[in-house]
């Protein structure tokens, strides 16, 4: 192995005010080596790898050294690393919607990539762009715009994009969320091959396989501190820290199946459902029936529109044909959606605690219910003062899941509700979930391509599958 040093940490902390949100990190990496950031939801990982971007907020001040291909510069000197974006330090973030131009088309935005960072002349960056997204089984969505894909698909493509400029210090922020085990895989072997030519990677995950799959470098983060370093499988294998120990205790696959409640009342009938995107099947003679207290799990390969039919059940989207029976005499708000994007679901400029005594005035529900589901999600009262973007993905996730139960639903269409948290908040968000649903008899159908969590949880399943022609 090279001894060339690609990326050197050096101290590395970030503060808001006098408090410390991430203290004194250090790690190198070379040719060939991958670093997994491992962690509570929470913990800093995010902000590790803005920090090396040296793309924090203002409101965030960063301390310690970054060394790009042996170019040191303070932490705090955005200026020093941002010429060297896309070229040789990239980021993939962990919400593609915030990564992904919403105003472009898939393929131009890919293609502008190539020409801009690459050098690429219009005609090759064009033909470089099909390429990529063929690789990353989008080839028919080249045309479409981000909003207009899955997840699971977006995922795809802003991984695709931020490694079209070829470089050699590659940073993924939760790459694998919200992916099959099919895409799963590929998106492994495309950071691997990162490493076979020549570069390193920091991988940030909640995902145990992914990290045993990549193996190298493993760091364990709590409240922004590491408390454990070292061999990845030495450590998933033997770890030593009680919060690592908890965190692989904590995997769905160990996780005992959930004792299924007996089914009351039809809610809902979905019969002969079909619904399209221009020339894209999603699905075609679909039936589907909802009732009481049921826990139904929907699976299915990414872009077979397991969320446009929640959409469809949920009365959000027409179908194009079928019909939805919704059984008479509930409230408007009786059935309601957990977003797999907990982002796109929240008024950005709003605190999250205006949010929450919003919702809880609409749907008279006490402050202090409220408070105590929070607590039980592991969410302090002091961070509802701040605005959606100013807290991780996992924290947001656990505020978006005590925001939906707070209207009592008679059926919750929760999409990927647990696919940015951390095992030890997984197992616990999807307790607080499942006793809830089952204290209001509510039926749950829940999105996701995790097996063993659909082993655990699932009452009943049902599978989507992708139409002849359509790319997964």
């Amino acid at each position: 192995m090279s001894s060339e040093v690609l990326l050197a940490v050096k101290g590395l902390s970030v503060h808001i005010g006098s408090r410390p949100l991430l203290r004194d990190v250090s790690f190198s990496l070379r040719p060939g080596e991958v670093l997994t950031l491992l962690g509570e939801s929470g913990a800093g990982k995010s902000l590790l790898a803005q920090a090396v971007m040296g793309n924090l907020p203002d409101v965030l001040r960063a301390g310690g050294e970054v060394s790009l291909l042996g170019a040191v510069s303070r932490a705090d000197d955005a200026r020093a690393r941002r010429p060297r974006w896309g070229r040789s330090l990239a980021l993939l973030p962990q919400e593609p919607s915030l990564a992904l131009d919403p105003l472009m088309r898939i393929a131009p935005q890919l293609a502008e990539t190539h020409e801009l960072v690459r050098r690429l002349d219009v005609k090759a960056a064009e033909q470089q762009a099909r390429v990529g997204l063929a690789a990353a089984g989008l080839a028919d969505a080249a045309r479409q715009y981000p909003w207009q894909l899955s997840g699971g698909m977006a995922q795809r493509a802003a991984a695709t994009v931020a490694c079209a400029g070829g470089a050699r210090i590659l940073l993924a922020d939760e790459p694998t969320k919200g992916l099959d085990a099919h895409w799963r895989n590929q998106t492994v072997a495309m950071l691997q091959a990162v490493q076979r030519d020549g570069g390193c990677v920091v991988v940030i995950t909640h995902d145990l396989r992914v990290a045993q799959a990549l193996g190298g470098k493993l760091m364990v983060l709590r409240a922004g501190e590491v408390v454990e370093e070292g061999d990845a499988r030495t450590i998933l294998a033997h770890p030593q820290h009680v919060f690592t120990r908890q965190l692989v205790a904590a995997d769905p696959a160990r996780w005992s199946k959930r004792a299924p409640r007996l089914p009351g009342a039809t809610l809902l009938h979905g019969r002969d459902l079909a619904k399209s995107y221009g020339e894209n099947r999603l699905f075609d003679g679909v039936d589907l029936h909802l009732r009481a207290g049921e826990r139904m799990v929907l699976q299915g390969p990414s872009g077979t529109g397991k969320s446009t039919l929640g959409k469809v059940l949920l009365g959000l989207l027409p179908a194009d044909r079928g019909q939805v029976r919704r059984v008479a005499g509930l409230a408007p708000t009786a059935f309601q959606k957990l977003y797999q994007d907990p982002v796109a679901s929240f008024a950005a400029r709003v605190s999250l605690e205006r949010t929450l005594r919003d919702v809880a005035k609409r749907h008279v529900c006490p402050w202090s219910t409220v408070l105590q589901r929070l607590n039980r999600l592991g969410v302090p009262e002091a961070l509802l003062a701040r605005r959606p973007s100013e807290v991780s993905g996992g924290e947001l996730q656990r505020v978006a899941l005590a925001r939906v139960l707070t209207a009592r639903p008679a059926l919750l269409f929760a999409d990927e509700p647990t696919s940015r948290l951390d095992p030890v908040s997984q197992q616990e968000a999807m307790a607080v979930l499942l006793d809830a649903v089952d204290e209001c008899g509510a039926a749950l159908l829940l999105v996701t391509h995790d097996d063993d969590l659909a082993a655990a949880v699932g009452q009943t399943f049902r599978r989507l599958q992708a139409e002849p022609g359509v790319s997964e």
